[in-house]
């Protein structure tokens, strides 16, 4: 992120799915960086209640003084929403998808059910990267179907306490656009054809293939300037 920020690029938002959502250190790099995040993480993941305060527990007269901690212990993400239960959940629709639908581009919206929690990370070393005894706000949102008797997904965000739900869905599941790039590269674009044995060819062609996909994406931008909303 330094290195494509010192190429004069802007950063608006990092996405990433549990392998990285779920590691607390990669999280707080990027809080150092300033860049904000909308990742996904596992059910397992642990927080706290965003109303969740420390407290000073009684000193007994010997010994160091405790440190401030909250009285309750963590909860899961998915024991968390589960408690907001599922009328918490709202429907929402973040982009047209591929199959033939009533969208404005003549294909099916995406839609599905949500739940936005205001909660504290917890975790050791969550606790060891926080200043003070208060640990920080972060959203938790979790996809919650329907036709599901618990949350499908769920995502981890330092984006800013206002931000509405459907602009917090829509820049949570951006993650797709990554798969969908690579999958062109490599398919249409021949990324996986490479059969070189040098790390300058390997280089060359992994440049080409970029600057051909920067190409084809600022035409379809060109052609259809909706599409930027999703890219």
């Amino acid at each position: 992120m330094a290195e494509v920020r010192s190429w004069g690029i802007d950063v608006p938002l990092v996405v990433a799915d549990a392998g990285y959502g779920d590691a607390a250190a990669f999280r707080h790099g990027l809080e150092e960086r300033g860049l904000p995040y909308a990742m996904g993480i596992s059910s397992r993941h642990t927080a706290h209640p965003s109303h969740a305060q420390p407290v000073q527990p009684a000193y007994a007269g010997t010994g160091r003084p405790p440190k401030m901690q909250y009285p309750d212990a963590p909860q899961t993400v998915k024991d968390l929403v589960i408690a907001a239960g599922r009328t918490a959940a709202r429907p929402v629709s973040w982009r047209e998808g591929s199959r033939p639908g009533n969208g404005r581009s003549g294909f099916k919206r995406m839609y599905s059910r949500f739940v936005a929690l205001r909660v504290r990370p917890a975790g050791r070393d969550v606790r060891r990267a926080t200043d003070g005894p208060e640990l920080p706000e972060r959203w938790l949102l979790a996809e919650w179907p329907a036709t599901e008797s618990e949350p499908v997904r769920y995502w981890l965000s330092s984006l800013p306490s206002g931000m509405p739900l459907a602009a917090l869905v829509r820049l949570a599941k951006l993650r797709w656009r990554i798969e969908h790039d690579y999958r062109e590269m490599k398919q249409a674009l021949g990324l996986a054809h490479f059969e070189g044995r040098t790390w300058n060819g390997r280089h060359h062609h992994v440049t080409l293939v970029s600057a051909a996909h920067a190409f084809c994406t600022l035409q379809r931008l060109a052609r259809d300037p909706k599409d930027a909303a999703q890219v």
